[in-house]
């Protein structure tokens, strides 16, 4: 074991300081947004007590992901170990939000109520994660990596891709100069002034153009005069005060709150599972236990002091460590949200800087972590991968097609499945296969991967862990319960006895696809 101690500071630290630091800020402004303007939570709840005890977390958990990275660092002798990224998840900030704030604080009449329940979801997903610490490593040593990886890309590509896709889009003269900005140092490999990180230039850019269109009458990034001014109100400082009396009162909704709060838990395990895989395929092996287990203890403490949204470890550890991110970044990003949050700056940066100005940083994330499924595992499985982002694909569709009909004030069901199947639209579909995606994602990629490699009973076991988890509810459904969705549990219990049943049939032996550089890689038979 070396005693060389690591460099804390580099100088890419800086581009994934801005990078990242800019992701988190996007975050945080969302779910202020989703506070302030849709649950109508009162600002000194929001400023006073929510976004500090955010914040603590938020700081506890990159500074420690940063420590990890140092040991790692300091026992491998490498300089180039970069630290896990993490913060709010963004799935369960709206699931959080839609499903157990809003609605509870609806039919109270009380937000105060909301956040209460939201503090109490948040406390039993903890435990779930520290439960899951230790049986994490199992998990993740059983199941393919391009299953991992593969499931990994079609949350990326669904749920943090399309968005600022879109976004760009919709303001293109800000959000597409912005991407170019980025991808041209990121991906091209070009340097600004200085070494000034591409983050930095891209913020600068969108930030004088946006409110230079707005001076001159053109409007470009919403930008106003008056919602600046206005936001300096919010200024003071507040430190995150214990709410242990308003987590055990969330209680009182426990049966709304563990429909989602068992399943989601579930859904932070396995996402977890995929993004320390994704870090050790890019050359950073952290401990997965520690690494859940540490997610679990500090969501904990952020819920006792206030906060009702569960930390997790991000997806983008490999783009971060490809821009020059090491162990700094991550301590920088925690010193800059405990600021921004306790000082009651976040209203100021939500009427400063233009969103789409940062959006292109999550799509590049986007990015780097699709082609990591294809890039870091055997060329034979990208089938495996491309099936395994498939349900994230219907996840995402369900969710466009609810949200549009919400905003009209129906539903699919008032509607009518048989009017939207007239239209091409096949709701029931996109809602089986898109429930539970990430499970779902995780169980056909693997079945795809051993079949690929000829392993029938490996490839049956995991259509019979499918067959039982759709059965309670865990993949191919909104609820856990019992015989939640019978008939797709028995196609997959079927398609374990078939594929048990192959084992014994005569088969072909998996053929060698020959590289001209003389490797050799196994291919599919065809």
């Amino acid at each position: 074991m070396t005693t060389a101690k690591p460099a804390i500071w580099v100088p890419g630290d800086w581009n994934a300081f801005f990078g990242f630091g800019t992701n988190i800020l996007v975050n945080m402004l969302v779910l202020t947004g989703l506070l302030r303007y849709v649950v109508q939570m009162p600002d000194d709840i929001v400023f006073g007590r929510i976004l500090p005890a955010c914040g603590l977390m938020l700081f506890m958990s990159t500074m420690y992901y940063a420590y990890l990275a140092y040991k790692l660092a300091k026992s491998t002798g490498r300089s180039d170990v970069c630290a896990l990224p993490s913060g709010t998840s963004v799935p369960h900030m709206f699931v959080v939000i839609f499903v157990i704030i809003l609605p509870i604080s609806l039919k109270t009449g009380d937000p105060i109520k909301g956040w209460e329940a939201g503090l109490a979801w948040v406390f039993i997903q903890s435990f779930v994660l520290m439960a899951g610490g230790f049986i994490a490593p199992y998990i993740r040593r059983i199941t393919p990596r391009a299953a991992l990886l593969g499931t990994l890309a079609g949350v990326s590509i669904a749920f943090i891709s399309m968005r600022p896709a879109l976004e760009m889009y919709m303001s293109p003269v800000i959000g597409v100069l912005c991407f170019a900005i980025i991808i041209a140092s990121w991906f091209g490999g070009v340097r600004y002034y200085k070494g000034i990180p591409a983050g930095l230039v891209a913020i600068a850019v969108g930030m004088l153009v946006a409110w230079g269109s707005t001076f001159l009458g053109f409007g470009y990034g919403g930008m106003s005069l008056e919602k600046l001014a206005a936001s300096f109100s919010s200024f003071g400082f507040s430190l995150p005060i214990p709410a242990i009396g308003h987590v055990f009162s969330g209680f009182e909704f426990l049966a709304i709150i563990l429909v989602t709060a068992i399943p989601f838990g579930i859904y932070d395990l396995v996402e977890a599972i995929d993004n320390v895989e994704s870090a050790s395929a890019a050359g950073d092996s952290f401990p997965t236990t520690r690494v859940l287990t540490a997610d679990g203890v500090i969501s904990l403490i952020g819920c006792l002091m206030g906060n009702p949204f569960i930390l997790a470890v991000y997806i983008g550890h490999p783009g971060w460590k490809s821009i020059g991110g090491r162990i700094g970044y991550s301590a920088a990003t925690g010193v800059m949200v405990i600021l921004l949050s306790w000082l009651g700056i976040i209203a100021v940066m939500m009427s400063l800087i233009p969103v789409v100005a940062i959006a292109p940083i999550l799509l590049y994330i986007g990015m780097l972590i699709g082609a990591q499924a294809f890039q870091e595992t055997p060329k034979s499985h990208a089938p495996a991968v491309i099936l395994s982002l498939v349900p994230h694909v219907a996840a995402w569709g369900k969710l466009q097609i609810d949200n549009a009909l919400g905003a009209a004030g129906t539903s699919a069901a008032a509607v009518g499945f048989d009017k939207l199947g007239q239209v091409g639209i096949l709701y029931h579909g996109l809602e089986v296969l898109g429930g539970g995606a990430i499970l779902t994602s995780l169980v056909l990629g693997s079945v795809a991967v051993f079949l690929i490699e000829r392993e029938y009973v490996k490839a049956s076991s995991f259509a019979l862990v499918g067959a039982v988890m759709t059965f309670f509810g865990f993949m191919h459904g909104e609820h856990i319960g019992f015989a939640q969705s019978p008939t797709v549990a028995l196609s997959y219990l079927l398609v374990a006895f078939v594929l048990f049943a192959c084992k014994y049939a005569t088969a072909s032996p998996k053929p060698v696809e020959h590289h001209e550089h003389g490797g050799a890689v196994a291919a599919p038979a065809g």
